[in-house]
């Protein structure tokens, strides 16, 4: 059987880095946010972090915490038929549940790194980069109005990446193989 991992954590802890490799792998990566960017466009919005950030609050707002998850579920099932598919932006409880429902394998791994680095990184980035209190704004509004904390919370694995890649990455293939001993032993 196929695999079904969704990688969770807060802003700038490396949840790129474990989609990335895995799509690097074989499996298929679906991208939360590109669902979300897919429906600006459609709608003619300009993308950027402001209007990403309320677009993507209001959608909620009318269909509920789980939109993204409700939107993309046809598009992960069809993906997790075929192979094994990475889910890359799960961000709150209600979108793990309404997929937890529907892909009882589904396996959440959650990387972590302390908040100074996570800041520091955020900051250089090039893609979307934020101040040290856009960033903590972020933080507390993806704690607060996304519940994004009880997936991290709740996640079966953990990836703790205040170090190297080659940790990262030896990590990452650990909790693989154990996800992959599980799934033979049954």
């Amino acid at each position: 059987m196929n695999k079904l991992i969704a990688v969770v954590g807060m802003a700038g802890s490396g949840k790129s880095i474990a989609t990335d490799y895995l799509k690097e792998n074989g499996w298929t990566k679906i991208y939360f946010g590109g669902a979300v960017y897919d429906r600006m466009r459609k709608e003619g919005i300009e993308i950027t972090p402001e209007s990403q950030k309320e677009y993507r609050e209001n959608l909620r707002k009318q269909y509920g915490m789980g939109a993204v998850a409700e939107i993309l579920k046809f598009d992960i099932e069809n993906a997790y038929k075929e192979k094994n598919t990475v889910l890359d932006g799960l961000y709150s409880w209600d979108e793990y549940l309404i997929l937890k429902e529907k892909f009882p394998n589904l396996k959440l791994i959650c990387v972590c790194c302390d908040k100074d680095i996570r800041y520091e990184r955020i900051a250089k980035r090039v893609d979307r980069p934020f101040n040290h209190d856009e960033i903590i704004n972020r933080d507390l509004t993806e704690i607060e109005n996304l519940a994004k904390g009880g997936p991290i919370a709740y996640a079966d694995y953990y990836i703790f990446n205040n170090g190297d890649l080659d940790h990262y990455k030896q990590r990452l293939n650990e909790i693989l193989n154990v996800i992959e001993k599980q799934e033979g032993e049954k």
